[in-house]
């Protein structure tokens, strides 16, 4: 069911916002404390629930901020809200809406018109399930590594290769997917193609369990033939438009992580004011309050990180690589210490299969890890720092 805790709102006053963010996360949040598939998580029925998700999307018209708006343009703010808001309700719900964001991605922001017009609206409609195809078993955070191929032959292209811990793997309809085209060694030789889940050659491997039901699975190809207008871009760009979607979705991540960070600290704030402990609320209690300060402190900071990052990009800045990867590195891990600092505050109540903060505690530690993990941001936020100094190479 949707929270019924207190909420903050106090952040949409900041100055990264206009007055259209500020009521179009009111609206939101009306429609997701009224709906009740926004509280559903998959624990018996995951395929089924991302399905009855996506439609009170669609339904809704929520989706539709998953892809570029008339001006061509997606507004990261926006994406930001949407997922920090359903992510308050459920982990799922957020991912179901990432992921129609994150699988069109590429063709959103590098597809020709034709592309665009082709895909899109499926995606933003709920009719077709969007996928985003990167890792693979030996390529992960090491995306120059890539070994799956692309081919050319006649006007096809030719896949072969397996990729691993695809979201929506197994589920999805339509995959973008990065294989080698062999222009150049490394990340110079890599291109972006989209391919439809019924095409022959295309399998799922296995589905992919998680401690957090989401969908996820290891696909393969094999001699997969698709036409030649199914490439994003040009041959050799692949990485560029790997690396454009990501400093662009990253920073959403952060903002699922932030979903996460509020809910637990509301859960854990009524829970101090109700329980009472040695004759008083716990509340009263120094550690207590000490916890709660840390907590509060690690929203606020967390929030100042997603929303300039998001902010920066909605004013046509080309890359926000820098601040993208501080935010989700931060709003990731700090996340993680406010969701363990809840489940404390719970005590035994915090570790019983169902409560609110044990499923938080679950939901977040896929966040430090898909979409670069923290250890890679931190050598992402070095480099962007080194190469400003003088004399760096």
């Amino acid at each position: 069911m949707a929270a019924k805790t207190a909420r903050d709102t106090t952040f949409l006053d900041w100055p990264f916002f206009e007055d259209r963010h500020r009521a179009f996360a009111a609206d939101l949040e009306a429609w997701a404390e009224a709906t009740d598939a926004v509280g559903l998580h998959g624990d018996h029925d995951l395929d089924g629930d991302c399905r009855t998700i996506l439609k009170a999307l669609a339904d809704g018209g929520w989706l539709n901020n998953a892809i570029p708006d008339a001006d061509g343009k997606l507004d990261v703010r926006t994406l930001c809200l949407t997922r920090e808001t359903l992510a308050r309700r459920s982990g799922l719900a957020d991912f179901v809406f990432a992921m129609q964001g994150l699988g069109s991605g590429p063709i959103s922001l590098f597809g020709t018109a034709d592309q665009k017009a082709r895909w899109l609206p499926g995606v933003a409609a709920g009719q077709t399930i969007a996928a985003f195809a990167l890792s693979e078993p030996d390529a992960g955070s090491d995306v120059a590594a890539l070994s799956t191929t692309a081919r050319r032959d006649g006007d096809h292209w030719v896949l072969d290769g397996t990729k691993t811990f695809i979201s929506n793997g197994g589920l999805a309809d339509r995959y973008t997917v990065f294989a080698r085209t062999g222009e150049a060694p490394g990340a110079r030789g890599l291109g972006a193609f989209v391919v439809d889940a019924d095409t022959p050659g295309f399998e799922i491997v296995e589905r992919i369990p998680l401690m957090a039901p989401h969908p996820l699975a290891t696909i393969r190809f094999n001699a997969c033939r698709i036409d030649e207008d199914r490439l994003l871009g040009a041959p050799g760009e692949g990485f560029r438009i790997a690396m454009a979607t990501l400093d662009v979705f990253r920073s959403t991540v952060a903002a699922a992580a932030l979903g996460f960070s509020r809910r637990a600290f509301d859960e854990a704030a009524s829970r101090t004011v109700a329980r009472k402990l040695f004759g008083a609320p716990m509340s009263d209690l120094q550690l207590v309050k000490a916890s709660l300060a840390d907590m509060a402190l690690k929203i606020d900071a967390s929030a100042l990180l997603i929303y300039r990052a998001a902010w920066l990009k909605d004013q046509g800045a080309p890359r926000v690589t820098r601040e993208a990867a501080m935010a989700k590195l931060y709003a990731t891990d700090e996340a993680q210490a406010v969701i363990d600092a809840a489940v404390q505050l719970f005590g035994g109540l915090g570790v019983v299969s169902g409560n609110p903060v044990e499923r938080l505690y679950r939901e977040i530690r896929a966040l430090r890890i898909y979409e670069g993990a923290s250890e890679v941001q931190k050598i992402i936020i070095a480099r962007q720092v080194l190469a400003g100094l003088p004399g760096a190479v």
